[in-house]
């Protein structure tokens, strides 16, 4: 579950970033950092999809839980 909330910061820093270089009128890098954005989130949830098949819901809510609770340190 770390990858998973990794690979979620990753998307959200991209989508940031698209978001400033739109206003800034740099529309080729704001492109990108979506396609990157885009491929943090497919990331995100194919290992959270083998996550759910290979183990208990109960368990990868927990493990997941604790890697929310670990960044926030």
């Amino acid at each position: 579950m770390e990858e998973v909330v990794r690979q979620l910061q990753l998307a959200i820093h991209d989508a940031r970033v698209a978001f400033d270089c739109i206003g800034l009128g740099e529309v080729e890098r704001a492109r990108t950092c979506l396609v990157t954005a885009r491929a943090a989130l497919d990331a995100a949830g194919t290992v959270l999809d083998h996550g759910l098949a290979h183990s208990p819901v109960a368990q990868v809510a927990d493990e997941a839980a604790a890697a929310m609770a670990a960044i926030a340190d």
